[in-house]
């Protein structure tokens, strides 16, 4: 009579190798949405602190009796880009400094972010065209 040996299982079996395949697909479930709102609230600071650095020069501009015109001159004599960037085409009016965003995630490109100076000095932001989740704290810009 013959003696059955009892074999050594050697790899994996399909189950378990399932099973891990399910674990990689729920993490994935959870960390791609979570990656993708980091990227689109990124690309808006990113926007907004390119909108942002105009905002002295525009102040200084007035104080000395300027009105701001929509030429790129003088966007360029507010230290801001004159032709489109990665993160956004820059607008001038005698009150307001505006950021087309470009380049981004859907859920941001498009929008707009006008900062709007009140006669009293005071900056206002808002955000056209952007989800409030994506704009960061509440406080630093308001979605319209």
């Amino acid at each position: 009579m013959k003696m059955m040996k009892k074999q050594a299982q050697a790899g994996f079996t399909l189950i378990e190798l399932m099973i891990v395949v399910a674990i990689i697909g729920i993490l994935a479930a959870v960390a791609i949405p979570a990656y993708q709102d980091y990227v689109a609230k990124s690309k808006f600071a990113a926007a907004l602190a390119e909108v942002s650095s105009g905002k002295t020069a525009f102040d200084v501009a007035l104080n000395d009796g300027e009105t701001p015109g929509t030429a790129p001159a003088d966007l360029a004599g507010m230290g801001l880009a004159t032709a489109a960037t990665a993160n956004c085409t820059l607008g001038l009016t005698a009150t307001t400094i505006t950021c087309d965003v470009e380049g981004g995630p859907a859920t941001v490109s498009g929008g707009v972010i006008t900062l709007t100076r009140a006669d009293n000095g005071a900056w206002s932001c808002g955000a056209t065209g952007v989800d409030q989740k994506h704009i960061g704290p509440t406080g630093v810009c308001t979605a319209g």
